[in-house]
């Protein structure tokens, strides 16, 4: 394919979007983001679990090909410069439509310059003073996974958590907990300002307040400013609602801080109501309805969507997990719940996310880089494989799906697995533990498709 200059596209069907669906071939071009770190393990099982999936599935007769595309460390040794984010990169993304990637650097200090192979910060751009490599030192940047969503416009943030038996869990009612969240991904924070104290921009905005409203903030203060909006909100929801109607699940559950926000996240909460009563037609029941005119008894087919507080919802996750099904929240919150959710069910090693608009969906593995770990063969690769087993069902490769979960899952039960899950099945007292490497958990799943 003529466009670009790095970039391979290897032969094989390119996705299209028709009717808001994926039409996949037999051999479609998927993208392929290995990482930075421990992306260069995890991504390799990942691949070899799903094509043996795919050919299994398929008896032969389909097959992913796989189109390397260069962000992070690999965009510095591919292109040279120090831009992490290619454009080429999101254009080539934008073209296949489905992509799945690994982990990637993200500076959080106040350094100018982030080693993307060891991840250490430092004040210049020369080698690394921590590991010594020299082609890995990148200006600081904001974050390739935020600039990947905005810059594609993947504004849906999915993550299932579901339990697998035999996952050593914190939670007594970790069994009971199926549910997916949708998090907004181009608002509120993602989308906000912070500005420093004293700044002239704080000031402004202190001085501002002061005379709309007669409120004083504190001159002290640093301010930020969070945007929700009502065409974010709608399209968040909107998807989370299809969700739920394609799955055939029972409730749609709106999380927010509207008591205290009522002008953002009270706004998330009531346009929310508005997509599903008013778009839905019938297929909504809210819990106003439910416990007034039908005296408490849902209808056959409805699907109920009610709303909760965000402090209320991390408790009711972990008493009563199984009244919730679907829940959507914005940026923050979301992001708060999907990591506290994935700890009731044994934390982020089995923990999947996508993030998905209207014309592209990513897949990734939701936990960092380890940089400590890289090139050992030794983290949990099931975050990148229940990743790729959401991009599969997207697909509509729904058995080759199956037969990951089904794999991954019987050998969590026999007790062939990484580390991270052996060090606390140990702890159970569990006795017969085969602790296995990242890509010898790959065979086990594979040798139980």
């Amino acid at each position: 394919m003529a466009g670009f200059r790095k970039i391979k596209i290897p032969n094989g069907d390119l996705i299209e979007i028709r009717n808001g669906k994926p039409a996949v071939g037999d051999r479609p071009i998927v993208g392929l983001l290995r990482g930075d770190g421990v992306g260069l393990d995890i991504t390799p099982v990942m691949r070899y679990v799903v094509d043996a999936a795919v050919k299994k599935a398929s008896k032969g007769k389909k097959q992913i090909q796989w189109c390397p595309i260069f962000v992070g460390l690999e965009a510095l040794q591919t292109y040279g410069g120090e831009d992490v984010l290619p454009q080429e990169a999101i254009d080539a993304v934008a073209t296949l439509k489905i992509a799945i990637k690994g982990p990637f650097t993200t500076p959080v200090g106040e350094e100018t310059h982030v080693c993307l192979y060891c991840a250490h910060q430092q004040y210049h751009g020369e080698s690394c003073d921590k590991c010594g490599e020299r082609d890995g030192v990148a200006p600081r940047f904001r974050s390739i996974n935020v600039g990947l969503r905005q810059k594609l416009d993947l504004y849906a943030c999915v993550r299932p958590v579901k339990y697998f038996q035999g996952v050593p869990c914190p939670n007594k009612a970790a069994d009971r907990v199926d549910f997916v969240i949708f998090r907004e991904n181009t608002e509120d924070v993602y989308a906000g300002y912070d500005f420093e104290r004293g700044s002239d921009i704080a000031l402004a905005i202190i001085d501002l307040i002061k005379e709309k409203t007669g409120r004083q903030i504190r001159l002290d203060s640093g301010i930020g400013i969070k945007p929700i909006s009502l065409t974010g909100t709608k399209r968040l929801v909107r998807k989370a609602c299809h969700w739920a109607i394609e799955h055939q699940l029972p409730s749609v559950t709106l999380v927010h801080k509207g008591n205290i926000m009522k002008f953002t996240e009270g706004s998330f909460c009531k346009w929310g109501y508005e997509v599903a009563t008013k778009e839905f037609g019938e297929r909504f029941v809210t819990e106003k309805a439910l416990y007034g005119e039908l005296k408490g008894e849902m209808p056959r087919g409805k699907i109920l969507i009610k709303d909760r507080i965000a402090d209320s919802i991390f408790q009711q996750i972990q008493t009563r997990p199984d009244e919730y099904s679907v829940l959507a929240l914005p940026n923050l919150n979301g992001d708060y719940l999907s990591d506290a959710a994935i700890a009731l069910v044994g934390g982020l090693g089995l923990g999947p996310g996508a993030n998905i608009g209207d014309e592209v969906a990513m897949f990734e593995a939701t936990h960092g880089t380890a940089p400590k770990y890289t090139g050992l063969d030794k983290v949990n690769p099931g975050s990148m494989i229940l990743s790729a087993v959401m991009m599969l069902n997207h697909m509509g490769w729904n058995d080759a799906a199956s037969l990951i979960v089904k794999g991954l899952g019987q050998a969590i039960t026999d007790g062939h697995v990484t580390y991270d899950l052996a060090r606390l099945m140990r702890q159970e007292k569990r006795g017969d533990i085969t602790e296995l490497s990242c890509s010898g958990f790959g065979r086990a799943i594979v040798d139980r498709i």
